[in-house]
């Protein structure tokens, strides 16, 4: 049995209790929060662990053998670093670290600590994108040409972090699992118009055998849109979270060039043929995320989104950033 330490349990941390406590393997035992009110509503909700005010007292309670940390992104390091050094196995939100440095360094002290250190990149275990992920792996898409996501909506605006801290590493994380290669060059634009802090940003990625990607990120529109479109030579495929049922859509459609009896001529056929959307399975991705953790702390296992994920897309992150101050001047990676 891993007995689990959530720290934080504000927006995100209730989640993870709710998962954990349902997970095979596992018990939440202590949670920690800063706020009285939380720390009441923490005691309510989950009757059978430990409440307290302190992350400190949480990390040291001999007990706990895992400590997931739910809290804003400036104290990931300190809390994540504070735990692997006491031994404690780790799960913390998105992303990893506010800095590629810090991020590093918590790779590194996993090692040394030989224990699990995995980054809640919920995305990458829906089962929508596990779908994704077997189609490219298929090669039913052929060489892929592009990765084009949108992630936009009405808030929620962060006080420590911009839009693209708090809503890109979704996008880069799936295209980090999808594509299994790392960009050459990123650049970023944005702008601010509520509290100083980008609220919208346009990244481009370009990549060595010519892919390209571009992610479109906004806490400033009407709509709510989670889509992320994939175009390979072969086929193309839509993957929209908002969708009901058909979140997933193979399109086999595509260009096709032939000889012209004309040197200065291309023939360009376009090819329509069937949309096909594969069935996926109904489990919330959260919880397929903390058991995934689970098996990791008790069989060895390496996490799909580990440190090393994590230290990618700070990396991304982190690179996106100069651009943007740079007013988009490309940053090699």
């Amino acid at each position: 049995m891993v007995k689990i330490g959530v720290i934080g349990y504000g927006y995100w941390g209730p989640n993870l209790v709710r998962n954990f406590a349902d997970c095979e393997g596992a018990k939440v035992v202590a949670i920690s929060d800063l706020r009285a009110e939380r720390r009441a509503l923490a005691a309510r909700q989950c009757p059978g662990a430990s409440v307290m005010d302190s992350a400190a007292a949480l990390i040291a309670d001999a007990s706990v053998d895992a400590v997931v940390v739910a809290t804003p992104i400036t104290s990931h390091y300190e809390l994540v670093k504070a735990a692997l050094q006491a031994g404690k196995h780790v799960l913390v939100e998105k992303p990893l670290a506010h800095s590629v440095e810090h991020a590093k360094s918590l790779v590194d002290e996993a090692l040394r600590a030989n224990v699990v250190l995995m980054v809640d990149h919920t995305f990458v275990y829906t089962s929508a994108v596990r779908k994704v992920k077997a189609i490219l792996e298929g090669g039913e898409l052929g060489r892929v040409y592009y990765f084009d996501s949108v992630r936009v909506n009405l808030g929620l605006v962060q006080s420590d972090s911009n839009v693209l801290w708090d809503l890109a590493p979704h996008d880069f994380s799936i295209m980090d699992y999808w594509l299994d290669k790392r960009p050459a060059a990123v650049s970023a634009y944005g702008s601010s118009h509520v509290n100083g802090m980008e609220d919208i940003a346009y990244v481009t990625l370009l990549f060595q055998d010519n892919t390209i990607a571009h992610v479109h990120v906004n806490w400033l529109a009407p709509a709510k849109i989670r889509r992320i479109l994939v175009g390979g030579s072969r086929k193309m495929v839509v993957y929209d979270d908002m969708e009901a049922s058909e979140k997933v859509k193979v399109y086999d459609k595509g260009v096709t060039v032939g000889a012209a009896p004309d040197p200065y001529q291309m023939r360009v056929g376009y090819r329509v043929g069937d949309m096909f959307a594969p069935n996926l399975e109904t489990t919330e991705a959260l919880r397929v995320e903390c058991q995934h953790f689970i098996q990791c702390v008790t069989g060895g296992e390496r996490p799909l989104t580990d440190g090393e994920a994590g230290l990618r897309v700070v990396e991304l992150l982190e690179a996106a950033g100069r651009s943007l101050r740079m007013g988009g001047v490309p940053q090699p990676l």
